[in-house]
């Protein structure tokens, strides 16, 4: 991995990506292009079989692309040698399915990700204490997954991707098994995550209570992103002065979002 990452200009970008199935039958992404800012929270939505996970995968070097380019910090991954260290530096991982070794407890599962770095054994397990804390989890540390409840089996799981302090956090649909109340609970501690963390986010997400938390929704369907809508109070103030409109509350009570919509790919 080259050393010559910085921290200007986009923190992620997907240039004109696309990933080919089953002999050039299915395209699961198609040439798609979208940039990731540091420190944005953004949302990917849209039908089954749009290509969400597939893009996220792909931007999470968990797949490659059969065509186009995705760069981090600049660098392309598909000049990086050793993609799992880039992972494990870089990246945090949170799945609908927790993925959380049943024999472990919380606090030693929160570790796992921490293996490959230089960290003594007492340094681990003080950091995962912490980010157990930081999730509200500290309390059930040494509990095992069967021991906990399904919400607090996904803080656990949040709690061991932030564990080696990634740049960026990606979600697959992290509030899928979830009732109501504790996907709300996974929202709130997500916005925590954004505001007094500054991490970026990027989450696929079919709950639009969600996605509405998020800064930016990013809609696909059959492989293409179709159109991006903001939830930024900024954008939404500049989108309004572009078209002549006031900021008039009869209009645009409180809590009502009007959206931007951008062509993301290339055509």
């Amino acid at each position: 991995m080259s050393d010559t990452m910085t921290g200007e200009g986009p923190l992620l970008r997907a240039e004109n990506v696309s990933r080919i199935y089953q002999d050039g039958q299915v395209r699961a992404l198609d040439n798609v292009s979208m940039v990731i800012q540091p420190g944005e929270y953004a949302a990917i939505m849209g039908p089954s079989g749009s290509g969400k996970s597939t893009l996220l995968n792909v931007l999470g070097a968990l797949d490659r692309p059969s065509e186009g380019e995705v760069y981090f910090k600049g660098q392309p991954l598909s000049k990086m040698n050793d993609l799992d260290r880039f992972r494990s530096q870089h990246l945090g991982f949170v799945f609908q399915s927790f993925h959380l070794l049943p024999v472990l407890s919380a606090v030693e599962n929160v570790q796992i990700p921490m293996f490959e770095t230089r960290l003594s054994a007492a340094k681990r397990a003080q950091r995962a204490l912490e980010l157990l804390e930081l999730v509200g989890m500290g309390h059930r540390a040494n509990h095992q997954p069967k021991q906990l409840s399904v919400g607090e089996r996904q803080r656990v799981a949040i709690a061991r991707s932030l564990a080696n302090q990634p740049s960026l956090l990606l979600a697959d649909e992290p509030t899928g098994n979830l009732d109501s109340k504790t996907a709300a609970e996974v929202f709130e501690l997500f916005d925590q995550l954004h505001t007094q963390q500054g991490m970026t986010i990027l989450l696929i997400t079919h709950d639009p209570n969600l996605a509405a938390c998020t800064q930016r929704v990013i809609r696909m369907k059959d492989g293409k992103i179709v159109s991006e809508e903001s939830n930024d109070p900024e954008d939404l103030a500049t989108d309004r002065a572009r078209h002549g409109d006031p900021a008039d509350d009869s209009k645009h009570p409180p809590g009502a979002r009007r959206v931007t919509v951008r062509r993301a790919n290339k055509q």
